[in-house]
């Protein structure tokens, strides 16, 4: 029980910070590019890659809250489904190149940003083992 909870309070805290940097982007980009989604996209693909590999490490964390970080936190941060119908209202407005743009830097950041991650995990390995160790 407490894993669902501990899930759902930072699914509420990720999809909060989505929307205010949903926001945040509102008040300044114009363009067609949807910038708010592919950058938190990116950001929490980063995260959850690092996330995936580093925090186990620390003994010290509970499995539920692990889970609920990555889970929880990232997993409601970032949004297939609202890439999914940006790309689709790019292209029921014809805009092919903006939307075929969006669909490949999405697709290769969100690979890239997730290895990045992953690997910045590994590179931490030994903060992780003085850190989490008794």
């Amino acid at each position: 029980m407490l894993n669902y909870l501990l899930v759902g309070i930072a699914g509420i805290i990720g999809a909060l910070l989505r929307y205010l940097i949903g926001i945040y982007f509102g008040h300044w980009w114009f363009y067609d590019f949807p910038l708010a989604t592919f950058v938190t996209n990116l950001v929490g693909s980063f995260m959850l890659g690092w996330f995936t590999h580093f925090l186990p490490r620390f003994t010290f964390l509970q499995p539920h809250l692990v889970t609920a970080l990555s889970t929880g936190l990232i997993g409601s941060f970032t949004t297939f489904s609202t890439f999914s119908v940006e790309t689709v209202q790019l292209m029921s407005a014809a805009k092919w190149g903006t939307a075929i743009l969006y669909v490949f830097l999405s697709l290769w950041g969100g690979l890239l940003f997730s290895w990045m991650g992953y690997r910045l995990g590994l590179k931490d390995e030994n903060v992780a083992e003085v850190g989490g160790k008794s």
